[in-house]
This record gives structure tokens, C-alpha cells and sequence, in this order.
């Protein structure tokens, strides 16, 4: 039974920029044992079609590897809530969207946003400049909606949530989770901002963190700091690291190597 129990349990590294004395960060690890009963994991806008290929492209490539973590992670008990942003009409009918409608409405000690804004008196200046949509292909692609539902290569089963906004945050409460995954795109915008994202999560006092390895960033290298893509959603997965959550990567979920894109040639 002790075997089993241990066996349940999700055992995870979490990183974070640990600030040093004379200002400057360095990485540290920490292990914690979650238990799945107690956890959850946020798919963030993993949507069929993004307005941008270049990001398109991630996702779908990022899909399958998405999907297999999340299996595990329902298999070992956690509850997975997709949140396909503005498609809730695509899955009105669906239990595991009814699952997140019937969540009860509550009132929070500090009161829900609809978007948490970048605090610079709290977060410093952010380390990518995406003020032009985040777009680096050429031409540009041009700025949409085109998203209809959740990409198809993962899997929402019944006993699941879909949700959108606040019912996220009120389903966690009514289930009492305490530690929530996030994962999905993008990092620098709604995995940070949605009402279901890092910083509300933070904020209402859940443990959170980002599987670093299954998110990307609407970044565009022609824009500062003029780095690589892959090396702009490093600048801001530290820059979430330093002052908002750990992160982890999927492969302590699942095992083997972490997650990386083809395009990344570092």
C-alpha cells in the first residue's frame, strides 16, 4: 500500500531565480510532493488556430506532448481544465464544460480581475518587448480571431473541466485544490493575465507552477532585446521565476527528456 501511495503522488523539481546580495540571480531547485487529489492542471489557450502560423505551428507541434502529460496526470487523479479562451460555445453542451458552469459563484477575499496587468512596481521591466503582437514571421501575419475550439490532438474526456474567466478559479475553490499546473501559451500574455492565469492564481493563494517546456511567447527576435524566439521565452520564463512561481518540465511527469521545439537550434 505504501509502494502504491508513493507511486500516486506527483514528485516534482521545482526551479526559481533565487536574488542575491548584490542583486544579480542565480537558480535553485526545490523537490515537493504534491498529490494529485489536491492538483490541477490549466491547458491556457491550446486553441485549433492562432491568428500567427509561426505560433500555430508551435502549438501543434507542442499538442501530442501536451496530451500525454495530461493523460498521466488524470490517470493519477489531478483534475484537467481546459480553457480554450473564447470558444465556449463550440463545447456548450459538453459535461465536462457543464462541470465548470455549475461551479458556484463566490466572492474572494481579493476580488477577481478580468486581466492582471504587468505590476512594474512589483515585476521590474519586462525582459521582451511585444508591443507589435509578438508576430516574427514574414510578412506579418495579420491579427485575428480565427479560433473555433481546443486543438484536436488533445483529449478532453468527461470527467474534465472546460472553462473560461472565472470559473477556473471558482472550480478550484469548490474542489479545494491547492496546487495548480499551468501550461499552454502564451507566457508572456494569457498565461500570465487570464483570469485563470499565474498572477490571479498567485494572488487568491494557490501553488503554482509553469511547465516551462509546454508553453511558447508571441515574441518577435526584429523587436528588443533582439534575441532568438527561444531565447526570448527563456528571458521570460526567469522573469516568472524571479517574481511569480517555480517551474517545472513535463518529463517529471512522464518521464524521458524535456520537451523542445525543432525550430529551437540553441
Amino acid at each position: 500500500m505504501e509502494l502504491e501511495e508513493k507511486g500516486r503522488l506527483l514528485t516534482l523539481t521545482l526551479r526559481r531565480q533565487r536574488e542575491l546580495r548584490d542583486g544579480t540571480f542565480t537558480s535553485a531547485t526545490k523537490e515537493v510532493i504534491w498529490d494529485p487529489a489536491q492538483t490541477a492542471a490549466i491547458l491556457c489557450d491550446m486553441w485549433d488556430r492562432h491568428w500567427c502560423r509561426g505560433a500555430s505551428r508551435r502549438v501543434e507541434e507542442m499538442a501530442p506532448r501536451m496530451n500525454e502529460v495530461v493523460s498521466r496526470l488524470r490517470n493519477k487523479g489531478a483534475l484537467i481544465i481546459h480553457a480554450p479562451s473564447d470558444t465556449m460555445k463550440f463545447y456548450q453542451r459538453h459535461p465536462a464544460r457543464l462541470t465548470a458552469v455549475n461551479a458556484p459563484r463566490l466572492e474572494t477575499d481579493i476580488p477577481l480581475l478580468n486581466w492582471v496587468k504587468h505590476d512594474r512596481r512589483r515585476e521590474g521591466v519586462f525582459p521582451i518587448d511585444d508591443s507589435d503582437g509578438g508576430c516574427g514571421c514574414e510578412p506579418k501575419c495579420k491579427e485575428g480571431r480565427p479560433w473555433s475550439r481546443q486543438h484536436q490532438g488533445i483529449i478532453i474526456r468527461d470527467e474534465d473541466a472546460i472553462a473560461d474567466h472565472f470559473e477556473a478559479v471558482y472550480l478550484l475553490k469548490q474542489r479545494r485544490i491547492r496546487n495548480v499546473m499551468l501550461m499552454g501559451v502564451h507566457t508572456n500574455m494569457c498565461v500570465l493575465g487570464r483570469p485563470f492565469g499565474i498572477r490571479q492564481l498567485v494572488a487568491q493563494g494557490f501553488q503554482v507552477v509553469l511547465v516551462r517546456d509546454l508553453t511558447d511567447t508571441m515574441y518577435n527576435p526584429r523587436m528588443p532585446p533582439y534575441v532568438d524566439h527561444f531565447r526570448g521565452t527563456e528571458l521570460v520564463l526567469e522573469h516568472i521565476e524571479k517574481y511569480w512561481c517555480p517551474t517545472i518540465t513535463s518529463d517529471q511527469i512522464i518521464g524521458g527528456a524535456p520537451f523542445r521545439f525543432r525550430e529551437d537550434r540553441r
